[in-house]
């Protein structure tokens, strides 16, 4: 039995609020479990010197954990002078997975800043950065959309960790206390259309089987599918009328 008493294929409770902050043109507070991520998209009318004059746009994601973010305080990034490695891997990652459903021509010669900021932290924060990112990115697309056009974003997307706890079994949405004992840790990212963006995986504490790897992405597959059906009940008809849209 887990120690929230969940199913092995159970995700934690799970809820995003739109609209959490007043000034981005995006934002959501997205909670699973005890993690508490906000996620927020800004739009800059100015490109990166790569894309100038292409007519295409670029998206960039910046992650951050608030010292008192977790059980111990974590002395923040901009006081020691620079990211770690972690920080910069996860801010990399969400970018990556949003990217890959933006169609960055029907986006403009705009750049959107996705920040993610974890106020709060038990276990998948980057996994629930994208989720939370993505609802932000398309509130962001639609302040600028234009009937006709093609929307920005081209189909969903979420993402949920898995892993083999400490007891040998795999599970679903790990917590800290599972994260932190885990003897296998895998994060899947994957869009509405049920096709792979990301796979991460390690055998932290031996070597998976194939059988074990086939269940983890069972499970993934399972918790992203769910989490996608509820991002579309959150955005609502209109916005998810747009996802997808090419004129």
């Amino acid at each position: 039995m887990r120690s929230d008493r969940r199913n092995p294929d159970q995700l934690r409770h799970y809820e995003i609020h739109r609209h959490f902050q007043k000034y981005p043109a995006g934002s959501v507070l997205i909670e699973m479990g005890n993690t508490r991520v906000i996620c927020a998209a800004t739009i800059e009318n100015r490109v990166p010197v790569f894309q100038r004059g292409t007519g295409c746009g670029w998206l960039v994601a910046e992650y951050a954990l608030l010292p008192s973010a977790t059980n111990e305080r974590t002395p923040r990034e901009a006081v020691r002078g620079h990211q770690n490695g972690r920080t910069q891997e996860i801010q990399r990652l969400i970018g990556r997975s949003l990217r890959s459903v933006v169609d960055l021509a029907a986006l403009g010669e705009r750049t959107i800043h996705l920040d993610c900021d974890v106020i709060q932290a038990d276990g998948g924060t980057r996994t629930a950065s994208i989720t939370g990112a993505f609802i932000a990115l398309v509130e962001a697309c639609a302040t600028f959309y234009q009937k006709g056009n093609a929307f920005p974003v081209k189909d969903f997307v979420s993402a949920i960790s898995v892993g083999v706890n400490a007891e040998n079994e795999p599970i679903l949405d790990l917590c800290y206390e599972e994260d932190s004992h885990a003897i296998v840790d895998m994060n899947v990212v994957m869009t509405g259309a049920g096709q792979f963006i990301e796979v991460q995986g390690t055998g932290e504490g031996r070597p998976f089987s194939r059988e074990e790897l086939d269940t983890l992405l069972r499970y993934g597959e399972k918790g992203c599918r769910e989490l996608i059906s509820y991002e579309k009940d959150i955005l609502g008809g209109e916005l998810v009328w747009l996802v997808g849209r090419v004129g």
